[in-house]
């Protein structure tokens, strides 16, 4: 089976907790594989094209100036089934919601500042992809 390939961006609050080796970690221990990896400062344009589907929700000037607000890591991972293995070690987007053992219901305090981001399917993960690394 080929190795499917997904994104995954460590958010401004878990760079700033220095938390970048921690979730790196979590994802070697599973088995993935590492296959690019870059510090970025996610601008305003950026935000939008990545976040277009939430850029007419009302939390989204939040989201907006949380993600903008400092360092990001983006990073690409790939293995069998990388894209849900991801999102199951990620844990539900509200940390209250994430159950112990996932990277959020360890570590993550609040729902807009969840430390990490992971595509939801195949397709999103090869346009977020080409966003980050062109």
């Amino acid at each position: 089976m080929a190795a499917e390939h997904t994104f995954v961006m460590v958010k401004p609050d878990g760079v700033r907790r220095g938390l970048v080796g921690e979730v790196i970690g979590r994802f070697e221990r599973k088995g993935l594989r590492l296959e690019r990896i870059e510090v970025v400062h996610v601008d305003e344009d950026l935000a939008r094209r990545h976040y277009a589907e939430h850029v007419e929700k009302g939390f989204f000037p939040e989201l907006l100036a949380f993600i903008t607000s400092g360092p990001s890591v983006a990073m690409e991972w790939s293995g069998r089934n990388a894209v849900q293995v991801v999102r199951d070690l990620m844990g539900a987007t509200d940390p209250v919601d994430s159950a112990a053992g996932t990277i959020r219901g360890d570590l993550g305090l609040d729902k807009t500042e969840n430390l990490v981001h992971g595509s939801d399917s195949p397709a999103s993960a090869e346009r977020e992809l080409s966003l980050f690394f062109h």
